[in-house]
């Protein structure tokens, strides 16, 4: 069963449908273990399992490698950075209002088919999260961007060549349509052992071959008590252009497994919709707009490295 966690095309998020997930905090008041201290502000092992929960709604996300401890850390320091970066935008005045928020939240939902509010809060319930908190990540990931284009919109150069080697090798010639994604959702228990990870793996390649022998995913889902999400129809220009290379080589019908964080995940192409041929002068406004926000992220994330030497950061676990 392949791993999420080896790279390739599924390393990349799915564009303007999971990212808004990542780390949104469902506002529970608890009493916690706190994991580190950046300057001022605290981390708690909820805001880490949180991520680490959420994670498990992204096909396609880019996932942490490890397990354990290490998993821990590993996160713990993507949101050292998330609180570090968030620090340096309120120092340079950089906000977001909340007219501009709700605004991208409305795109969200249109993007994404939603048009009851109270159906999303259910979906967003069952991982722990809340609209509030959804709202909140929009406006701290909008807040992000505008930072990342200050700090590295400038220093970054995409050649014509450059564009032209990626669309050679690595971009998908055909798409200009839509592609309709199924997930079967099989999550490890609460503290799971390597043992009762090794039997969820188990069942995921036995329901895997049941659904090959012809058992639909709703007869799945009754008899294994698993969570199913179609995704609806997504605009393949919507997807980062090395997930839409995987999922070229998927064909309609066809179910992958990958592993998750929490999990493991069994997702269907159900469908495509009017594919064409792409020529390199369609694709290449597309194409360098990845490669520029690919490479603005490296100088980014090189830059905010510099930021935490500077910073006090206790770390706790």
């Amino acid at each position: 069963m392949p791993d999420r966690n080896r790279g390739g095309g599924l390393s990349l998020l799915l564009l303007n449908v999971f990212l808004l997930f990542s780390v949104a905090t469902s506002g529970a008041e608890v009493v916690e273990r706190i994991l580190a201290v950046v300057n001022d502000e605290v981390i708690s092992q909820s805001e880490v399992d949180q991520m680490a929960k959420a994670m498990q709604a992204q096909p396609g996300a880019k996932m942490p490698t490890g397990s354990g401890k290490e998993l821990q850390k590993q996160l713990l320091d993507a949101l050292i950075m998330q609180k570090l970066a968030k620090a340096e935008a309120k120092r340079r005045g950089i906000t977001v209002s909340e007219k501009e928020i709700d605004q991208a939240f409305a795109e969200f939902k249109k993007r994404n088919n939603i048009e009851n509010e109270e159906a999303l809060a259910k979906g967003l319930a069952k991982e722990g999260l809340t609209i509030a908190g959804l709202k909140q990540q929009i406006g701290d990931q909008m807040t992000q961007d505008r930072l990342l284009q200050i700090i590295a919109g400038g220093k970054v150069v995409v050649t014509e060549a450059d564009v032209r080697n990626f669309y050679d090798k690595d971009f998908p010639k055909t798409g200009g349509g839509q592609i309709r994604l199924k997930v079967l959702n099989m999550p490890f228990p609460q503290g799971a052992t390597e043992a009762q990870k090794d039997e969820v793996r188990k069942k995921a390649e036995m329901i895997l071959q049941e659904n090959k022998k012809g058992v639909s995913w709703e007869e799945l889902r009754n008899k294994h008590g698993v969570l199913i999400q179609d995704m609806s129809y997504i605009p393949e220009a919507d997807l980062d252009p090395e997930l839409a290379q995987f999922l070229s080589k998927v064909k309609t019908g066809e179910t992958s497994p990958v592993q998750t964080l929490q999990g493991f995940q069994l997702v269907q192409v159900l469908d495509r919709k009017d594919s064409k041929t792409r020529s390199f002068e369609e694709a290449a406004p597309q194409i360098r707009e990845f490669l520029q926000r690919r490479e603005m992220e490296k100088t980014f994330k090189e830059w905010m490295k510099t930021q935490r030497e500077k910073s006090h950061i206790k770390i706790m676990m």
